[in-house]
């Protein structure tokens, strides 16, 4: 061991020691820093997912953003109706109220009653819509961050057509929800 401080000089040298003792310092409270910062990271982390685990059981949040956000689109978060038809109707009613909300006009749509997923109690609609670029993103969010909660399982946009005049886009949008009755 002496060799490997002769071959430094450290054994001459005492303010090399010195300084090699606090270069180890120095990263032992780096490295001490750095794991607590993660560990602060990951307690924010636990609870940002905390929250939205009682929010999507259902349960009120203590207080702030989150609890203003649920009564802003309070409600269910299943689509509610006596029978599967009664369901899709208020699907389409919900997504028809999103859609005018943003000034957008539906051209046509269909309610998916029998799609891939409705032996797990998810109904679809299919909407083909006509809307303006900046509308679009508020219909989005509108419709997956409201209550019931909605997912936008397909979304196809048409530019417009700037040589016919026409100024908005055509969108084909497919959404679903869990029906409460379907579980």
């Amino acid at each position: 061991m002496n060799t490997i401080f002769s071959r430094l000089g450290i054994s001459r040298r005492p303010w090399a020691a010195t300084g090699a003792y606090g270069a180890v310092v120095v990263v032992c409270i780096a490295t001490t820093f750095a794991a607590a910062s993660d560990l602060l990271d990951l307690r924010y982390d636990l609870n940002a997912a905390s929250e939205i685990l009682t929010r999507l059981q259902g349960h009120k949040v203590g207080s702030g953003i989150a609890a203003n956000a649920d009564s802003v689109h309070g409600g269910s978060p299943l689509l509610e109706g006596k029978t599967v038809t009664v369901a899709g109707a208020d699907l389409l009613r919900h997504v028809s109220v999103a859609v005018s909300k943003v000034g957008g006009n539906i051209l046509s749509s269909q309610v998916d009653l029998q799609g891939m997923l409705a032996k797990n109690g998810f109904i679809g609609v299919i909407l083909n819509l006509e809307v303006d670029q900046p509308a679009l993103q508020l219909l989005l969010y509108d419709l997956e961050a409201g209550m019931p909660f909605l997912f936008v399982d397909q979304l196809v946009v048409q530019a417009p057509m700037v040589a016919s005049g026409q100024r908005r886009m055509r969108v084909t949008l497919a959404v679903s929800g869990q029906w409460e009755g379907g579980r």
